[in-house]
């Protein structure tokens, strides 16, 4: 046995609960004919923009155009809206998690603590994602149950090297599944702000995947990038850390956010935060520590949006990608919106990362 799989064989068995917990789930396929996007009309920088009809719209799916089948205009504050701030104490630096929960407070309790989305929070931590508050527009009260919080500092260190970095990834995901499964049935938009610097990226010239690995890889791509769509949830990622010496770590995400259509193009780093976030029409927020300004920001995006939906193409094969893009007729003005989509989504294996070669790698921190 050589090394790579000796190590592999480890990095299994440490992961089994997390891999445990997901083969109990049946497999899913998703059906969907009509897709429906939520569509922020911005600028290049600014608040979103109104006033726009259906006929300054044009959809298009893997390049070709395709009719809109309904359209509205929204007034975010007559919408239906859950926002969800996500406090992550496992892939955050020490040095910052006092500082961002100072911040988040701050949010809640600015205007006296009027706010304007229903809003609840949730600390990750080593032992899992803890919401302790339900949803509420009262940011006091959402403030006083944040100050009850027990938030503990994580156990697994930068030091841990790879297998600390696999178990952060498999928490930092399974958390995200559970936030959105919890949406389940209400209605309206959801917003998740995840507050961190980012989950490892798991990926880079020393890990190898063989083809069955690329293909469990692939279905849990495919399975959470729907479980997002379908729930109708836009994440966002404010890196507390704000600006910082080493650039090109801290973009090495950028090389994963084009949207992947078979299992041999799958990489781990196709599921960091900032691809997500990418991939869901949310923003990368980077290089500011005011998180207090930067979850107004964020949540700037939900006061006017346009909903847009139009037909999947029909004959698909399963799990087939589809990008998808949003012009606007106006010039000057950008649309940002879900970037793609997998007709007739089917889950498959969980995920299963091998462990690298080099542990070293930054990239794995």
């Amino acid at each position: 046995m050589n090394a790579r799989h000796s190590l592999f064989f480890v990095a299994v068995l440490f992961l089994a609960p997390a891999i445990s917990a997901q083969q109990s789930s049946p497999p899913k396929q998703s059906g969907d004919s009509s897709i429906e996007l939520n569509v922020v009309v911005t600028h290049k920088s600014g608040p979103p923009i109104s006033g726009l009809k259906e006929q300054d719209f044009t959809i298009l799916d893997n390049k070709t155009p395709r009719t809109i089948t309904s359209f509205q205009a929204v007034d975010g504050s007559k919408a239906p809206i859950e926002v969800m701030l996500v406090l992550d104490t496992v892939n955050a630096p020490y040095s910052v998690i006092a500082y961002e929960r100072g911040q988040v407070d701050k949010f809640l309790r600015s205007d006296e603590g009027d706010l304007d989305r229903s809003t609840s929070f949730a600390v990750l931590t080593d032992t899992g994602v803890k919401s302790p508050e339900s949803f509420s527009k009262d940011g006091n009260k959402l403030s006083a149950a944040l100050d009850q919080s027990s938030v503990s500092l994580r156990v697994l260190t930068r030091s841990a090297g790879f297998y600390g970095a696999a178990e952060r990834f498999q928490i930092s995901l399974q958390a995200l599944r559970a936030m959105v499964k919890r949406e389940e049935g209400f209605p309206g938009r959801k917003i998740i702000v995840w507050i961190s610097p980012g989950w490892p990226l798991l990926s880079g010239p020393a890990v190898q995947l063989d083809e069955k690995e690329r293909q469990q890889l692939f279905a849990d791509i495919v399975n959470l990038s729907t479980m997002l769509r379908q729930e109708r949830v836009t994440l966002y990622s404010i890196d507390p850390v704000g600006t910082r010496g080493s650039v090109g770590n801290e973009t090495y995400w950028q090389n994963f956010v084009k949207g992947i259509s078979k299992p041999g193009q799958a990489q781990a780093g196709n599921l960091a935060l900032q691809v997500l976030v990418t991939q869901s029409g949310g923003v990368v927020v980077e290089g500011n520590n005011d998180i207090t300004s930067l979850l107004q920001r964020c949540l700037s995006d939900t006061r006017q949006y346009y909903q847009i939906a139009f037909d999947a193409p029909a004959g698909e094969q399963p799990n087939q990608y589809h990008h998808v893009e949003v012009r606007v007729a106006q010039h000057g003005l950008t649309a940002r919106t879900l970037q793609g989509y997998y007709s007739q989504a089917q889950s498959g294996s969980p995920l299963v990362i091998p462990t690298p070669v080099n542990s070293g790698d930054p990239r794995m921190r």
